[in-house]
């Protein structure tokens, strides 16, 4: 009865309760299964069908960091983007030695204007056990509210921002070959920002989790309008150019 109630009570709110076995064997799921990111990551570097990459959320580029390690044995020329000026230094360092970096200190956002990004307080961060925390970075202080970190935890950092397609004019780039987002909830914004601006047709891959539900059937409307083909793995969501489909066979 009381399960029943749990159920109706989330539902109103927009939650959904799942069962605790379903999570685990999800995550087990993950890390086992044979077609999964590393997977894909794998045949495209080794096939050499990514050349010219541009990471936005690089992070220090070491937690949670999907590419490093093909950034770097395939010494891919890559653009990382990251805004806050504490992992930015860090990701810098990280990558030391690699003449095949640009990095950026910048957040990407839909106009060219000075933004604010909401962050834990490094002082805090003693008090949240995980990694991930000191990663969390949003446009959006809820979104770091719904990840458990409290109110009176979270400051703003002043950060400079630049358009996806202001950032592509920059470096001269007419074509790249991967565009990996990890924004933090604004993924999105992104992708339709460039979907709409660029004539370039990059693998993309976002975190889609978080992406409300409206701004997400607008994502899909302008992928399909654009002619890619997509699919979830994990958090992700990996889009291919149609003409690159052929790709998803990684045979």
């Amino acid at each position: 009865m009381k399960h029943k109630i749990f159920k109706k009570i989330a539902g109103i709110f927009g939650y959904k309760l799942i069962n605790k076995n379903y999570i685990k064997n999800h995550r087990l799921l993950e890390v086992n299964s044979y077609f999964n990111s590393e997977a894909i990551f794998k045949f495209l570097f080794n096939q050499k069908l990514i050349n010219c990459l541009i990471q936005i959320g690089a992070n220090d580029g070491l937690r949670f960091d999907t590419l490093n390690y093909y950034i770097k044995k395939y010494k891919t020329k890559s653009i990382l983007v990251e805004p806050i000026k504490n992992n930015f230094e860090d990701l810098k360092n990280n990558y030391k030695e690699y003449k095949n970096i640009i990095f950026e200190n910048l957040a990407i956002s839909v106009n060219n204007e000075i933004s604010y990004l909401y962050k834990v307080d490094p002082l805090k961060l003693k008090n949240y056990s995980g990694d991930h925390y000191v990663g969390i970075t949003s446009f959006d202080k809820n979104h770091l509210i719904k990840h458990g970190v409290k109110k009176k935890d979270i400051i703003e950092e002043k950060v400079d921002s630049i358009s996806i397609n202001n950032l592509i004019i920059k470096h001269n780039l007419d074509k790249f070959d991967l565009l990996f987002i990890d924004a933090e909830g604004y993924d999105a914004d992104i992708v339709i920002d460039f979907l709409t601006t660029s004539l370039i047709r990059p693998i993309i891959v976002l975190e889609y989790l978080h992406v409300p539900n409206k701004k997400f059937e607008n994502l899909i409307n302008q992928l399909n309008h654009r002619k890619y083909v997509y699919f979830s793995l994990n958090e992700n969501m990996f889009c291919f150019p149609e003409e690159n489909s052929s790709f998803i066979n990684f045979n």
